[in-house]
């Protein structure tokens, strides 16, 4: 049997209610009445327990009318090809009720809030955040979709060897406001640091240059503070894709409630805490071989050759960050773009056309070759 699914009515006019990023309510589309995440939260915990009871009832209701005789007709219809077995698919599959069409969802494992295909009706999955799957944080939408739409466009501008015709022929397939899960690391770092660096001097005489190098080894040692360092925790976004978007202003995330998700999508974590140290291990250490390079000032250059870290108070807290997703399509490619749903950074590959990259290529290799030839015969003149 599906499992139930969570949407919010609109208390005045039972209208879908949705998540507003600019104001940071939730508000009704029909009627226009706006309430708080924290009052629509209070309202539902009571009607979720009266909901759960007439969902008991009403399945114990249809079994007993399972057992009652009715009109009866002989039909032989062969359905042995009607479908098959999921199989092994069937472990990555689940599905669930929408609560206003009464439409069946099938979501993949990791799905934790979509929208009817049907009605449209925005839809969360409360057993995807139960027990130590609930997130902890969460970044609401700053942006909404309309300012992506924008963003897309000024993406576009001042792109020279963007083909002319990409910009109006490209066909916006989908664009879909999404929670991205995240692992946020916490820790204290001692750390022990040896750098290789050299001193250059410069003299001339009458008969020579000369140039003095002398070799120094630089030892640092102190203490940093990390504090949500960011892994994402997803394997359908792609990592360099996610860290080109950040960073993201942690200070306003806000502890989760499921109000928040209403109208976007959102996917638990399918890559775990403990999946993730090895990449927070990393920028950790980045992070500290840069903070400490910076206090080696004075030298012609510096080089890190030995580090030893020690991290104390380490933790990692499990967050939904917010990310628009736009995916447009054009001669027969697809093509993916992404933008922070709250400070608006925006990242993507663009075609490049090849008529105009050979153009640009031949006409600055011309000025090159115009230039060398004008200052050889500058130089036989002279």
């Amino acid at each position: 049997m599906p499992s139930q699914v969570t949407n919010y009515k609109c208390p005045a006019c039972t209208g879908p209610l949705h998540f507003e990023s600019s104001t940071g309510k939730m508000e009704c589309e029909y009627c226009g009445s706006v309430f708080t995440v924290n009052e629509i939260e209070a309202l539902y915990e009571a009607r979720d327990e009266q909901a759960t009871a007439a969902f008991q009832a009403a399945a114990a209701q249809s079994a007993a009318d399972d057992d009652e005789i009715g009109d009866s007709m002989d039909v032989n219809w062969d359905l042995a090809n009607a479908g098959s077995s999921w199989g092994a698919e069937a472990e990555g599959l689940r599905a669930y009720n929408c609560p206003q069409c009464g439409a069946e969802l099938f979501c993949d494992a990791t799905t934790a809030a979509t929208s009817c295909p049907y009605c449209g009706n925005p839809t969360i999955v409360p057993g995807q955040f139960a027990g130590t799957l609930r997130p902890d944080l969460v970044i609401p939408f700053q942006l909404d979709k309309e300012a992506a739409k924008a963003a897309l466009r000024e993406h576009f501008k001042g792109k020279k060897l963007l083909p002319r015709a990409f910009s109006s022929e490209n066909h916006l397939d989908e664009i879909r406001g999404v929670y991205v899960p995240f692992w946020l690391f916490d820790a204290d770092a001692d750390a022990d640091m040896r750098f290789n660096a050299t001193h250059l001097r410069s003299w001339s005489d009458r008969n020579f240059n000369y140039t003095e190098t002398r070799y120094y080894r630089l030892y640092r040692n102190g203490f940093i503070h990390f504090e949500n360092v960011p892994v994402d925790g997803s394997e359908k976004m792609p990592d360099d894709v996610m860290e080109s978007l950040e960073p993201f202003d942690t200070a306003k995330a806000v502890p989760f409630k499921k109000a928040y998700l209403t109208g976007y999508f959102a996917d638990r974590y399918d890559v775990s805490a403990a999946d993730s140290v090895g990449r927070a291990n990393e920028r950790v250490k980045n992070s500290t071989v840069q903070a400490f390079s910076q206090t080696t000032g004075g030298y012609a250059g510096v080089s890190c050759c030995g580090s030893n870290i020690r991290l104390h108070n380490a933790k990692a807290k499990y967050a939904l960050l917010p990310v628009w997703i736009l995916n447009t399509s054009w001669h027969g490619k697809n093509y993916q773009f992404a933008m922070n749903g709250q400070t608006g950074k925006f990242v993507g590959d663009l075609p490049t056309d090849n008529g105009a990259y050979w153009k640009y290529r031949l006409l600055y290799g011309g000025i090159v070759a115009a230039a060398a030839f004008a200052l050889q015969m500058l130089l036989q003149l002279m």
